[in-house]
């Protein structure tokens, strides 16, 4: 059965969603992608960090293994630009196929082309509109559907996997409101199935690598960490292709951390949240929004239609994190000037400290004196096994250095063998949260902000990840 709640875009208004449906029509004579178009208008209603009235907590999620699934059912919901990636990054590894979806029918034959040249048979394919997923997520076989589109698309296509009996496999952020992170939660929890955002940098090399070191003490205790995404998006969000039709557009409309997992995800797991600790409450705020206007003013011809845009976000927002044992994280965000690519990736412990870009190391001790140490000498002691096994092959395929390889044979392995995932929804939540919950700080003039505790008082009953 279809989801009623499910029939017009997420928080889109009716003449945005007309507008939709005249873009769908450009769509299918110039090649946009599901991944490229749809763009809903956020909330207006103040977030909450609390879970929405009448909800029910259900049985956690935490520690549930798959179902043992030899050979794993795939269907795919948007093969853009990131789509496209992740599709063949499953095929290289024997996953099964059998669906894909997007609005426009190229997109979907280029997909079906790259799976019947995988030897599979040609998928069903998905055309029909914007909701259109709700007609493969109802079909009988399917066991995960990896959702590849927009931000405001995530929660809904999720939870319509999920109430259809389909584990699913969100890119990040997981979500954008705090509605949604709740909904997201509770429907995981109360269909029994995994909702798992698709962190590829929690399987970096330098990320598993560090963070075995850190269970192993060399850092000693953990104390504090940073985390960023620092990236040049100017280029790609003026673009008319690909994210430029609709990424500059949450510019126009929010104040915040707009892609808080990519750098939080990794130092979340060096600290053991929800898993020992969690995140307690955030502080946040945000220069000034100059870098895409002067972009805008160096590049758009006057006259283009984006010269109608007013962009609010701050092109540097810095949010700090208060753990509940009292550790701090300090987390930024910037994808509107120039400067080379950040994560920053950094941990501190009464031991010493690790900081990435470019990687480094210093011990208590080592030998050099204060000086930043290579990590070289740590990797044949250290690396992930996942890495061992895996890394040959992770980087000869491409995908951030290897890092969305060994996060697809993780997640296949887990299904297959019957595992609990590594990450599940409440780690997904969490990360996420600090990107709605940044507005809320900044609309409070950088007040503390509570961060909500999506595991319901289990984290301090669970130990370590499964990285």
């Amino acid at each position: 059965m279809k989801n009623d709640s499910l029939k017009n875009p997420p928080l889109a208004s009716r003449r945005q969603f007309l507008q939709l449906g005249a873009a769908m029509s450009v769509a299918t004579t110039t090649g946009l992608s599901r991944e490229n178009l749809l763009f809903a208008e956020p909330a207006a209603a103040a977030e909450s960090a609390e879970s929405p009235a009448g909800t029910t907590a259900a049985k956690t999620m935490i520690n549930v293994p798959f179902a043992p699934t030899p050979n794993p059912r795939i269907g795919f919901v948007g093969v853009g630009g990131r789509g496209t990636s992740l599709l063949g990054w499953f095929l290289a590894q024997g996953a099964k196929v059998t669906a894909v979806c997007d609005i426009v029918p190229e997109k979907c034959e280029h997909a079906s082309r790259m799976i019947v040249g995988a030897g599979q048979p040609a998928p069903q394919l998905y055309t029909k509109g914007p909701h259109d997923y709700e007609s493969l997520t109802a079909r009988s076989d399917l066991d995960l559907v990896v959702i590849a589109t927009p931000w405001n698309w995530h929660t809904p296509m999720a939870l319509s996997a999920m109430t259809n009996g389909k584990h699913a496999g969100v890119e990040v952020p997981m979500a954008y409101t705090m509605e949604d992170l709740w909904s997201l939660v509770d429907t995981s929890e109360s269909t029994r199935r995994h909702c798992i955002m698709l962190e590829e940098c929690c399987y970096g090399y330098n990320e598993t690598l560090v963070l075995n070191m850190i269970r192993r003490g060399l850092l000693g205790e953990v104390l504090y960490g940073e985390a960023a995404y620092l990236h040049d998006l100017r280029g790609e969000m003026f673009s008319s292709q690909g994210e430029g039709l609709w990424r500059r557009a949450f510019h126009t409309q929010i104040d915040g951390n707009l892609y808080p997992t990519h750098g939080l995800g990794p130092v979340a797991n060096y600290m053991n949240i929800n898993r020992g600790d969690r995140f307690d409450y955030l502080v946040s705020m945000s220069g000034p929004a100059m870098g895409l206007a002067a972009y805008r003013e160096a590049n758009v011809p006057k006259g283009d239609p984006k010269w109608s845009e007013k962009y609010i976000t701050g092109d540097l927002n810095t949010s700090l994190i208060k753990t509940a044992s009292g550790l701090t994280i300090t987390l930024k965000y910037d994808t509107s000037n120039p400067r080379p690519y950040d994560r920053i990736n950094m941990v501190g412990g009464t031991k010493g400290v690790f900081a990435d870009y470019p990687p480094r190391i210093y011990i208590d001790g080592q030998p050099g004196g204060e000086k930043w140490g290579s990590l070289d000498e740590y990797k044949k002691e250290y690396e992930n096994p996942l890495w061992a096994e895996q890394g040959e092959m992770a980087r000869t395929s491409g995908g951030h250095g290897g890092m969305d390889f060994i996060m697809i044979y993780r997640l296949l392995q887990c299904m297959r063998e019957g595992l609990a995932p590594d990450m599940d929804v409440y780690d997904g939540a969490a990360w996420s949260a600090p990107g709605p919950l940044s507005r809320v700080s900044l609309a409070q003039g950088s007040g503390p902000v509570k961060i909500p505790d999506f595991t319901r008082g289990l984290w301090s009953q669970r130990k370590g990840a499964a990285i």
